[in-house]
């Protein structure tokens, strides 16, 4: 009998969640059973695939610098992936603008709905840190995260997945140092380093077999957690703009496939949805990253000395999903409060939220407060903005599920991208948990 795929496994797990959550939701003490005893499992599983991120970086750019053998090969690669993830964070804003101005689905919203969010959810604490996060974003210097990018200690970047930017940039610093002392003396290093990165892939495969019990526990837990329904209903038609323009993303991504990388678009999204039903499932692009770095070199075939730099500078930048929520959400809050957006303004949402993606990276909850970033940038009244987040935050977990893989499949999808214009992607050569099992067994 023929194994069942990955992310069949990890397909069903989602929807037994689903359904499982539902039943519960209508039992009395359900979700209170669901949060006890089910949601721990699926905490465990986030745990696991963030414990290994940070290894897992390390080595593997490491190992991917120190293959280059030449500097300049890692300047064209780091210069192609920066100036791609740009361009498709404008066209995903972009998108996003397009599509709320035409449907304008804030202008359905009725004042009565208005009052009952803002009374829910304006003085919640989720609300309140979200500003209060975007007003210290907001009052440090332009270049704040270049500095911030610069780790002042190794060791306490590493203990910190939030802090990703800062062990990128040791490592990459580490992996120069590498090469200019020379092969012979760097060597011993380099050969821990593939040893290191070969050990934290296995550990990946492992971690993986765990992968459909999950998403199970951790759909489950949402649905059981899930807001007031007929608010849900209220923001339908916001959150089906939202849905749209990112599903035109995926479009974007598959015409990229197809005419740049020359590859099924198809094929392509088939090797890397295990990697996209987790990032449905955590809504984290950080704790996914493991899962798509091996899924995009065994599966794909990139190189390694692409991925390796590609990959985790994606996760921490590159937020195509995200920027386009916030174009469509900041114009969705201007329509339901009839604040006037100019061209101009609109503009300014493009530049600010592209900014804003790379600046705000390391922000947990990073979606809302680049969106309080984007409304005041366009001089939205500050006594209205707790409303104005207050309108979406019923839906924000359910649309950053959606956007976290829109996210991620931008990532593997630049990774391919760029690993063909550099000749670096080859034959797809996957790997499974037993392969030495009968050595060691």
């Amino acid at each position: 009998m023929k194994k069942l795929a990955l992310h069949w496994k990890i397909l069903i797990g989602m929807v037994l969640g689903i359904v499982f959550g539902v039943v519960m939701t209508s039992i009395e003490g359900g979700a209170g059973f669901v949060g006890n005893w089910i949601k721990p499992f699926g905490s465990i599983f986030v745990k696991l695939l963030k414990l290994i991120a940070v290894p897992l970086i390390i080595a593997s750019l490491i190992k991917g610098i120190s293959d280059l053998k030449d500097i300049s090969k890692f300047k064209n690669i780091g210069l192609r992936t920066i100036g791609i993830y740009i361009g498709t964070t404008v066209i995903a804003i972009t998108i996003g603008l397009l599509l709320v101005n035409i449907v304008k689905p804030g202008e359905g919203i009725s004042e009565e709905t208005i009052n009952k969010l803002t009374q829910t959810y304006a003085n919640s604490d989720g609300v309140q840190a979200k500003i209060a996060e975007a007003s210290r974003q907001k009052n440090s210097g332009p270049l704040q995260f270049l500095v911030d990018m610069v780790p002042d200690n190794a060791m306490k970047a590493m203990s910190n997945n939030k802090a990703m930017l800062q062990v990128i940039f040791f490592t990459i610093f580490f992996g120069i140092s590498m090469l200019l002392i020379g092969e012979k003396k760097s060597q011993p290093l380099k050969n821990f380093f593939d040893s290191l990165n070969e050990v934290v892939l296995k550990m990946v495969d492992l971690i993986m077999l765990f992968a459909p019990y999950a998403v199970f526990a951790l759909l489950a837990n949402v649905v059981v957690s899930s807001n007031d329904p007929d608010l849900l209903f209220a923001l339908l038609k916001y959150g089906l703009t939202v849905v749209s323009g990112l599903l035109l993303m995926v479009v974007f991504y598959t015409v990229i496939m197809s005419i740049f990388v020359k590859k099924n678009p198809f094929w392509f999204l088939k090797q890397i949805s295990p990697a996209q039903l987790l990032a449905f499932s955590t809504s984290s692009s950080a704790a996914t990253l493991p899962v798509t770095m091996e899924r995009v070199e065994e599966h794909v075939g990139v190189d390694k000395e692409v991925s390796s730099f590609v990959l985790p500078v994606g996760a921490t930048i590159n937020m195509d999903g995200t920027s386009l929520y916030q174009a469509v959400a900041a114009v969705f809050i201007a329509q339901a409060l009839s604040f006037d957006l100019s061209f101009a303004d609109q503009l300014t949402i493009i530049l600010t939220a592209l900014l804003a993606s790379i600046g705000s990276a390391a922000v947990p909850g990073a979606g809302m407060v680049m969106l309080v970033i984007v409304l005041e940038a366009v001089g939205f009244p500050a006594d209205k903005l707790a409303i104005g987040l207050a309108l979406i935050f019923a839906v924000d977990r359910p649309l950053d599920m959606c956007r976290t893989v829109i996210n991620v499949t931008g990532d593997a999808t630049v990774a391919t991208l760029v690993a063909k214009s550099v000749g670096k992607l080859g034959d797809p050569k996957p790997q499974n948990w037993d392969d030495n099992y009968d050595k060691v067994k």
